[in-house]
This record gives C-alpha cells, sequence and structure tokens, in this order.
C-alpha cells in the first residue's frame, strides 16, 4: 500500500464512489510531479545558461504549486465539493501538459528536465484518469 491510500483507508466517513486507487494514485502523482518541478526549477537556475530556461522555470512552478494544492484538495473529503475537486484537476492536467511540453524541449540537453517531463506525463495521466472516473 501507499501513504496516500493507507490515509484513505482511514477515513471514518464513505469516500462515495470515488475509486480509491485512482484517487491514492493521483494524489501521490501531484506529489511526486510537485517535487520533480521544484527540483527541476532549482537545476535550471544553476545551468549556465538559465536565461534560456526562463520558461521552463515559470512552467515548472506554476506546475508545482498547482500539484501541491490539488493534492491538499484531494486530501479532503469532508465537506467534499464535486466542482472545486473537478477544477482542480482539469487546471493540474493542463499544468502537466505544459510543463511536460516545456521542460521535453531540454530533455536532450538536461537530464533534470526529462525526469520532469515524465513525472509530469505521469500526474496528468493521473488527473485525467481521476476526471474520467468522476464523471
Amino acid at each position: 500500500m501507499t501513504t496516500a491510500k493507507d490515509m484513505l483507508a482511514t477515513y471514518p466517513a464513505d469516500l462515495g464512489n470515488i475509486d480509491p486507487d485512482k484517487l491514492a494514485r493521483c494524489i501521490e502523482a501531484c506529489t511526486m510531479c510537485a517535487q520533480a518541478c521544484t527540483a527541476c526549477a532549482d537545476a535550471c537556475l544553476s545551468e549556465g545558461m538559465v536565461g534560456d530556461l526562463t520558461k521552463c522555470i515559470r512552467t515548472d512552478m506554476d506546475c508545482a504549486d498547482i500539484c501541491n494544492t490539488t493534492a491538499s484538495v484531494l486530501s479532503r473529503h469532508t465537506g467534499y465539493d464535486a466542482n472545486i475537486t473537478t477544477a482542480l484537476l482539469k487546471a493540474c492536467a493542463v499544468a502537466c501538459k505544459a510543463c511536460g511540453d516545456e521542460c521535453a524541449s531540454h530533455a536532450d540537453m538536461h537530464d533534470h528536465c526529462r525526469l520532469c517531463a515524465e513525472a509530469c506525463r505521469t500526474c496528468e495521466e493521473a488527473c485525467n484518469e481521476l476526471l474520467a472516473a468522476l464523471g
């Protein structure tokens, strides 16, 4: 089991029709993506050609913030608001797509960008799968 899945299993009330496996996967993908984006932005700042990586740094930082927020909201179930959850999942998928595309454009020169792009793709997929499961 994973920490997110373990925590979901301890929730004392009914989670409703939410698939706990997809929810846990999404929470963990968001957390991993936020970490990768934060580390990638920091690594970009250490590159000699930092001026060429301005957009990458910005998308990394935006994606990390959105992923952290999404993971936090997905971890709370009391007073659940489907509209907020849906909006955040859509925003997170969009941010991950943008960041993944930007990082992929630098992946041949920077391994941190390659790894970040992979984390973004995984998170985008997890958000879209959870959105589909929510209906």
